[in-house]
């Protein structure tokens, strides 16, 4: 039985279930709705294109918010590795940080930006920025030595060091970075957006719980997971086991 199928049969038994509490009445639509329900508004959703130009807007302020967060965490990670005072001072900070929920930072966020696009980006940024880069900090600390004096023997030094030896052997960190960056991000995103003006999943979700209306919540919440879930395993895990494979890091 191939991985494809035990997934299948695993949800269909999950969904059955569901169907079946929904039905017998063990608990109330209000609570749980039926995933009948949730399927209508879903297809509601689809067919009316809220949930599509939800889907849009969400990944529009995510590659802004995410691409930015990977370029300020490679820098600040390179800047820790390279640098012992930076990563005495700087780098414990960061590992602080790290520990602090995105959605934390998101009355913060609003005091400086209002309750816009950018307070919400900016929550993005942060939610990817320490992951990435720590991750890089960590990739660049553990390049071999013996990497960097058998490129030193044959006259590398410095920028062309690091662009040829340092950086290329530390790529393995930088894609599982990316990975988890990608993950915080979104998850940075889902809670900026519940205290967004909209359009937008998070804000989506705010809207239909204001309201009561249970089936869309649901409907939204697995949006966002099957969206997650998604890019993670197409995209980022391939990516992740390629670069694995080709560094020898995996069989």
């Amino acid at each position: 039985m191939n991985t494809a199928l035990k997934r299948i049969i695993f949800f269909a038994v999950i969904i059955a279930f569901w169907e079946g509490g929904s039905r017998f009445g063990l608990w109330t639509e209000v609570v749980l709705p039926s995933p009948t329900s949730v399927f209508e508004s879903l297809i509601a959703g689809i067919s009316d294109q809220t949930l599509i130009i939800d889907l849009i807007a969400s990944f529009k302020r995510l590659l802004i918010g995410l691409g930015i967060s990977l370029l300020i965490g490679t820098s600040i990670g390179v800047l820790l590795a390279k640098s012992k005072t930076a990563d005495d001072t700087l780098g414990s900070v960061l590992l602080a940080l790290q520990s602090v929920p995105s959605i934390v930072w998101l009355p913060l966020a609003i005091m400086w930006f209002g309750l816009n696009e950018k307070s919400v980006i900016f929550v993005v940024i942060l939610g990817g920025t320490f992951v990435m880069a720590l991750n890089i900090r960590m990739g660049i600390k553990n390049v071999s030595p013996l990497f960097i004096r058998a490129a030193q023997t044959m006259g590398s030094r410095g920028l062309d060091l690091f662009i040829r030896v340092i950086f290329p052997a530390s790529i393995p960190y930088v894609v599982t970075g990316s990975r988890l960056a990608w993950a915080f991000a979104w998850r940075a995103l889902m809670a900026g957006e519940l205290l967004s003006t909209g359009p937008g999943l998070g804000y989506t979700l705010r809207y239909a719980s204001d309201f009561g209306d249970m089936s869309l919540v649901i409907a939204v919440m697995i949006i966002i997971g099957v969206v997650g879930a998604i890019v993670d395993q197409l995209i980022f895990q391939r990516i992740e086991k390629s670069v694995m494979k080709r560094w020898g890091l995996e069989s």
